[in-house]
């Protein structure tokens, strides 16, 4: 049984002795490593969806998953066949074995479940084989186990408090940390970031003498539009200007996401001095998918997921149903994870939410329903607070209350396990919007 995701140890060697067992699969292909706080999945998607649509055959490395395992090392826009994924599991496996031995020889833990999957992911990405891998860093970024890899491009979305207890306390220190993805004369595309995680991403650049190119002065987001199933926007890239393209995702943020993705990409293929081409750009950002990322699961009545699980991911959510819809009452089914600023996430929901559900997901670091209702009372009022022992209670209950009246949604947010365990749930149930 290897250590799960929620105990990850700052460690390097390990991983990086798996994969010199197996060859070094990771310099096979040119990387494009993706660091921050929010928005780090989104950004992902986007980028490698522009890649593909210029021909090119992606890998991409994105976590935690919301269903499927599958879902965090896609090829070429799909999920890693199960086939395949056995296949190359049952490959890597005497490696691992044979760093656990060396692991517990010398008194250490074995391979946590994140450093066997990330040296899974860069061996199934050599065996595909990839064109461009674009890699989501799981947590921090200097001591991930996804840095035994480097990056052409290192790219930062806002960098805010989380994982606080790993990271750091300010936004300084987990910056920091966070900049340690950028290796030696890389190209490195920075969302605009608070002073704190500016300084500390400009020192690592100095370090390694790298080029920075930071959103609002290298290049921008010009404008959003709300549109039908999405946005129309006209971002200013670094090596050219692009308008009037469809982004079908909801939120300014995912605007935002989407001109860092596009900075990343000129960056990657012309050195960030060749504009993109405007009709494959277009292609890109129009196949683009966020799955759990204020996405529409049923209609009738309306129910969104979003895997909101922090303060700034919350306010974000909460900002973008203010401007993209006009419902007029909404409520929240929340279940939030004990390591998580419980307070700050229901205090960014409270603007925009009639009433919430509250209740917790399977796993085992969720906050108690009750510790978490007892919470969101004192942030909102025992009226508009109500009990749910399982998500599917609170779900069904949600969906009734808003059916009794038009203008009425249901969103489900909170933590990342939560909106997984509900579109299992919206899977099952024949009101799901496919």
């Amino acid at each position: 049984m290897r250590v799960g995701e929620g105990s990850p140890r700052p460690r390097l060697e390990p991983t990086r002795r798996a994969l010199d067992l197996l060859g070094d699969p990771q310099r096979s292909y040119p990387i494009i490593h993706i660091a921050g706080t929010n928005g780090k999945t989104s950004t992902s998607r986007i980028a490698e969806s522009i890649l593909r649509a210029y021909d090119l055959r992606t890998g991409l490395l994105t976590s935690p998953h919301l269903v499927r395992l599958n879902e965090r090392i896609m090829i070429d826009g799909q999920p890693i066949a199960d086939e395949n994924l056995a296949a190359n599991w049952d490959d890597i496996q005497p490696y691992l074995n044979m760093v656990d031995s060396e692991l517990v020889a010398a008194g250490e833990g074995a391979l946590t479940f994140f450093e066997a999957l990330t040296v899974l992911a860069f061996a199934c990405f050599a065996d595909a084989p990839v064109d461009v891998a674009v890699i989501e860093v799981g947590m921090g970024g200097e001591w991930d186990s996804t840095n035994v890899a480097d990056g052409q491009v290192a790219v930062f979305t806002p960098i805010a408090l989380d994982h606080t207890s790993r990271l750091g306390n300010t936004i300084g220190e987990i910056a920091r940390t966070k900049s340690g993805v950028i290796k030696p004369a890389a190209a490195v595309v920075s969302a605009a970031q608070h002073t704190e995680a500016r300084s500390e991403i400009e020192r690592a650049v100095r370090l390694t003498e790298s080029t920075l190119a930071v959103e609002g002065e290298s290049f921008e987001l010009l404008e959003s539009k709300v549109a039908v199933g999405g946005q129309v926007i006209s971002v200013r890239g670094i090596a050219g200007t692009y308008s009037e393209l469809f982004l079908p995702l909801y939120g300014t943020h995912q605007a935002q996401n989407a001109t860092l993705a596009i900075a990343a990409v000129e960056s990657f293929l012309g050195g960030g001095s060749q504009a993109l081409v405007g009709d494959v750009l277009a292609e890109g950002l129009g196949a683009a998918t966020s799955p759990g990322r204020l996405q529409l699961v049923g209609t009738d009545p309306t129910v969104f997921v979003d895997a909101a699980h922090n303060p700034h991911g919350a306010a974000a959510l909460s900002a973008a149903l203010a401007e993209y819809f006009d419902f007029e009452e909404i409520v929240a089914v929340v279940g939030i994870l004990a390591d998580k600023d419980t307070r700050g996430i229901i205090e960014a929901l409270a603007p925009r939410v009639t009433r919430f559900h509250v209740t917790q997901s399977h796993s085992e670091r969720s906050v108690s329903v009750d510790t978490l209702a007892d919470m969101v009372a004192e942030c909102t009022s025992e009226d508009a607070t109500f009990r749910f022992e399982n998500p599917a209670q609170a779900l069904d209950d949600a969906r009734e209350w808003a059916a009794e009246k038009p203008k009425r949604a249901v969103i489900v947010t909170g933590s990342i396990t939560l909106v997984g365990e509900v579109l299992t749930l919206a899977d099952a149930g024949e009101w799901m919007k496919k």
